[in-house]
């Protein structure tokens, strides 16, 4: 079992930023060979996929934040991060960290983030 648990949400202005954490704990070990993602949701809209980062570190955005998204992970700390820059009211959701390997697939609580304009 791998437990996730999403941290660094909040309210921020149009233009500003934020970075959210992911931290595992739990089954560890092979934390490594997971692949992270960053979902988000917004009222009434489905769950899409914003971020992935591979286990060997490549990494890939949904189209709209691609050049204000950065992902990241660190191996040692088992956490993963998203740094979130110019921020758009776009971006209002919440936000949720997922972890995927064969068929294994974890999901965190999710922390919300919301935009003023």
């Amino acid at each position: 079992q791998l437990q996730l648990v999403e941290s660094g949400g909040g309210l921020v202005q149009a233009g500003g930023s934020l970075r959210l954490s992911c931290a595992a704990s739990g089954s560890t070990f092979r934390f490594s060979l997971y692949t992270m993602n960053w979902y988000r949701q917004a009222p009434g809209k489905q769950r899409e996929l914003v971020a992935t980062i591979t286990s060997s570190g490549r990494t890939t955005y949904e189209e709209s934040v691609k050049g204000r998204f950065t992902i990241s992970r660190d191996y040692a700390k088992n956490t993963m991060a998203l740094q979130m820059n110019n921020l758009k009211s776009e971006d209002t959701a919440v936000y949720y960290c997922n972890a995927i390997w064969t068929n294994y697939d974890y999901w965190g609580q999710g922390t919300q983030v919301t935009v003023a304009s």
